[in-house]
């Protein structure tokens, strides 16, 4: 029997703890029950399958890598999609719950699986209620700790006995479909989850370490992918230069920021904004982390050579209007994209810079000519993501010294600062504002950029009549929307400050 016909059918006959000690699946065919296994079974357990299949059977040999395989698909394929919120009511109490947990008893078994399915259910349904943007397992020699990672600031959430740190990865493997004999190497798996009606995709990333495999759980909202550009807190200068930009029928449209910044949701809302039965529009990404209806999205591969570069020269052949790339990572892939917005298509792309400005920079240390840059670039957006001050804990304050030097504050000035309280979890932050910069690029500034101008005689230009980030920054610092603290976390400041 080949793998292929395996995977076709249902092998899931016995329960899994029995799967387990005994290395055997069976299965039902048109000819009656096959058990399969990497093994020859013994007398003992001949009798014991026949017992329980009322049954005789036929013994198929494989190798045990096939069979590894065959019990991951054959456990996992049945918990592709389910609802989290089973069994879930708001008393639940995640920590009063993990620690009742025995760490003595094999949780993935068929009789005893309830409680570490309920553990794992708890931990994403809190994570989803605390809009946490990923959930990371980390095993240790004597614990494993579950953190959340909630407004861009990890927080522990859970720690509990090493012993079900084992059993707890496993069952995160079967139900997002990786092999869990491999515990050697990293794994990249998906699954579609849901709380009531929220709709939520997990991304499953594995990595091995002293103590066990550590686990990261990307926790992907379907209807951030669903947002409106209206909807994106955008400043009203920069909605509208981003809306006429993307107007154009060809030019580069470049993002940049850092991982976690919001690029991703503005760029998608903006490919939303433009989907409609008369473009041919095309992602190439890495990964794709929302599916949107009605556009083209390939998604890179370095196992097989799948590049953003050999991506964009393949979809480049599919005659689209419109193009996304994920990022522009390397000059071959920026060369093929500002050839493809001078050939008459509008790309849409990322750069990890600081600033709008070192966009451009970027691609000329990448090798990128400037009179090419000149020539495609259309509008430069930079935006982060700054914690908002919660409402019901938050205090106003004198600037200190130190932040008046910081953010050239005159000595009156009033800010507000965290303190903590229970509807913020104590961390004194409720949700996140994009603070942004946007570069249109005009006719004066093309030729700035085609002279090989610095970044200084750019932003002295481009500043003069629009906010820069640090000036969006400051803004909300004078209207208390946050913190001197949060403005220097979030701004990677290198002074040695004590605000």
């Amino acid at each position: 029997m080949s793998d292929k016909e395996l995977r076709q059918n249902t092998f899931d006959i016995f329960p899994y703890d029995f799967v387990k000690e005994n290395q055997v699946i069976a299965n039902m065919t048109k000819d009656g029950y096959e058990v399969i296994s990497p093994n020859k079974i013994s007398p003992d357990l001949y009798h014991e399958i026949y017992k329980f299949l009322k049954n005789d059977f036929i013994l198929t040999l494989c190798n045990p890598e096939n069979f590894n395989e065959l019990l991951t698909n054959t456990f996992s394929v049945n918990n592709a999609s389910n609802d989290i919120s089973e069994e879930l009511s708001d008393e639940f109490d995640l920590q009063t719950f993990a620690g009742s947990i025995s760490a003595t008893e094999d949780l993935l078994s068929g009789s005893n699986d309830t409680p570490i399915i309920k553990l794992i259910n708890g931990v994403i349904s809190q994570a989803i209620k605390a809009r946490a943007s990923d959930i990371h397992f980390e095993p240790y020699e004597d614990r494993i700790v579950v953190r959340f990672r909630v407004d861009g600031i990890l927080r522990e959430v859970l720690s509990q006995d090493s012993k079900i740190s084992s059993v707890l990865i496993s069952r995160i493997k079967i139900i997002s479909g990786l092999d869990i004999s491999e515990r050697r190497l990293p794994q990249d798996g998906r699954v579609s989850l849901s709380l009531g009606d929220k709709s939520i995709d997990v991304r499953v990333s594995t990595l091995p370490s002293s103590y066990g495999e550590r686990v990261v759980l990307r926790l992907l909202d379907k209807q951030s992918a669903q947002i409106n550009i209206e909807d994106l807190g955008l400043p009203p200068k920069i909605l509208s230069n981003y809306k006429s930009s993307l107007k154009n029928p060809e030019g580069i449209i470049l993002f940049t920021g850092p991982t976690g910044s919001g690029k991703t949701t503005t760029l998608y809302s903006g490919l939303r904004y433009l989907s409609d039965s008369s473009q041919n529009i095309l992602t190439v990404e890495d990964p794709i982390e929302y599916t949107l209806r009605g556009i083209g999205q390939t998604q890179v591969n370095s196992k097989t050579g799948y590049t953003f570069a050999k991506g964009l020269r393949a979809i480049l052949r599919q005659d689209p209007d419109v193009v996304m790339v994920g990022e522009m990572r390397d000059v071959e892939t920026a060369q093929i994209g500002i050839q493809a917005s001078l050939t008459g298509h509008l790309v849409l792309s990322t750069v990890h810079t600081n600033s709008a400005i070192a966009a451009i920079t970027r691609l000329r240390d990448m090798g990128i000519e400037s009179f090419l840059l000149a020539s495609s670039l259309r509008t430069i957006i930079s935006q982060r993501l700054v914690r908002r001050l919660c409402l019901d804990c938050k205090k106003e304050e004198v600037a200190s010294t130190q932040a008046q030097k910081l953010f050239n504050l005159d000595s009156s000035q009033k800010v507000w600062s965290s303190t903590g309280c229970s509807s913020c979890s104590h961390t004194g932050y409720q949700g996140r504002i994009a603070i942004a910069e946007c570069i249109q690029i005009d006719k004066e500034l093309k030729e700035l950029i085609h002279n090989n101008a610095s970044e200084n005689a750019i932003a002295n230009y481009v500043f003069k009549d629009n906010k820069s980030i640090d000036d969006a920054s400051l803004e909300l610092l004078k209207n208390g929307t946050t913190s001197c603290e949060e403005l220097i976390r979030v701004g990677n400041l290198k002074e040695d400050v004590n605000i």
